[in-house]
């Protein structure tokens, strides 16, 4: 029995714009890290925007952001992981799914190796460069609106435009309760930013070139079995 391909993760219109933003996404986290590798305080920029402090927030904007942190911890974020990936299931984009679980853990997992690798510190020795809250908001985002994206038939330009737009909102808000609540300096969050933009894309080229693999295959041994 055959039918119609699974829709891609990437569609074939915004490959080429995402490309190059994961290219430069890639080439501003290299840059970042060897500028801040092994420090243990603010950069320029960082004190050009604001001073990391334990009360850079107060209430009610504070439990705001703590709100927002949660979200990026180990309950919070699997239950948005199972709330997404059941999401895709009932809309039948199994693709979609195997992306949230991929290119979720792909990017959590490049920036905790990113943390060791560069060793920036804040608050007596944590690791912050880049943040990994903010490059799974970040990427979480991403792989929402790229769902979006497909079910919509957006072209390029306007697929890019909501992709991107998703990116920002998600970094932006995550990145502002870092910074607020003193866990990462503003270059942290910019790196985690690029983090997520520079994974996600290409995990998601990749799921589907392993999927369509995989489809071709099963289409090759149906039309064995039926000769």
């Amino acid at each position: 029995m055959t039918g119609r391909p699974a829709p891609a993760v990437l569609p074939p219109s915004l490959r080429a714009w995402l490309g190059l933003i994961a290219a430069l996404a890639t080439l501003v986290v290299v840059v970042l890290g060897v500028l801040y590798a092994g420090h243990d305080k603010p950069g320029m920029v960082d004190r050009w925007i604001i001073q990391p402090t334990a009360d850079s927030v107060r209430p009610p904007w504070r439990r705001v952001a703590l709100a927002m942190d949660f979200l990026g911890e180990p309950a919070g974020a699997a239950t948005l992981v199972v709330a997404t990936v059941t999401g895709c299931l009932l809309l039948r984009r199994p693709r979609a799914a195997v992306l949230v679980v991929a290119g979720l853990g792909v990017t959590v997992g490049t920036a905790t190796l990113l943390k060791h690798l560069v060793g920036r510190t804040i608050h007596g020795g944590n690791l912050s460069y880049p943040s990994g809250h903010t490059a799974f908001a970040t990427a979480l985002a991403l792989v929402v609106a790229l769902l979006a994206t497909g079910r919509l038939g957006l072209d390029g330009t306007a697929g890019t435009l909501l992709v991107l737009v998703a990116a920002l909102v998600a970094g932006a808000a995550m990145g502002w309760a870092q910074v607020a609540l003193g866990a990462h300096y503003p270059t942290d969050v910019l790196g985690g930013w690029c983090t997520a933009l520079a994974v996600i894309p290409a995990t998601a080229w990749l799921v589907d070139r392993m999927a369509d693999r995989l489809a071709d295959r099963m289409g090759d041994a149906g039309r064995r079995e039926r000769r």
